[in-house]
């Protein structure tokens, strides 16, 4: 998985967002992140994943959090996706892999016997003073935007 740890500082970024602004995650202090990097727009779990987060994306704001998702994928790509499936979550493009590969997420893969180095599918939920408090593989796409409004919720309730 990752190298990073909760309690470990948030590794810091800044990179565009599809709306054409850019996030930088330092900039966040205050208020909690959410964070779901997913491997491609418009690929069958990543729409279902996408959609899932848009669903509860007022249910992550209603408790002041921040919620983005990152990809490799561009600008042009991020945009079409948004406006192809109505999605609520705004989209970081990081083509570069800079967060990705900060956040320790680019890695061997397998499929089908095949090797080939990829995104793993996995969301983080920084707390205000930016340190990891969780980190969640998202092994199953299906309920995993509510596994992490739990862990949102098991987080604020901590203090």
């Amino acid at each position: 998985m990752t190298h990073l740890q909760p309690g470990d500082p948030a590794p810091d970024f800044t990179l565009p967002l599809d709306d054409g602004t850019d996030f930088t995650l330092s900039q966040q202090l205050g208020r909690p992140v959410v964070m779901f990097f997913y491997p491609q727009d418009d690929s069958g779990g990543c729409v279902d994943e996408n959609q899932e987060f848009s669903a509860l994306a007022e249910e992550f704001g209603a408790r002041g959090a921040v919620l983005v998702g990152v990809s490799p994928d561009g600008m042009d790509s991020h945009q079409a996706f948004r406006r192809k499936y109505g999605l609520a979550v705004p989209l970081i493009a990081d083509p570069e892999r800079r967060a990705i590969e900060a956040f320790g997420l680019w890695q061997l893969k397998k499929l089908y016997g095949r090797e080939f180095m990829g995104l793993v599918r996995t969301s983080f939920i920084i707390d205000a003073e930016s340190r990891i408090a969780r980190i969640i593989r998202a092994t199953r796409i299906k309920g995993h935007a509510a596994k992490m409004l739990e862990g949102l919720d098991e987080m604020l309730a901590k203090g």
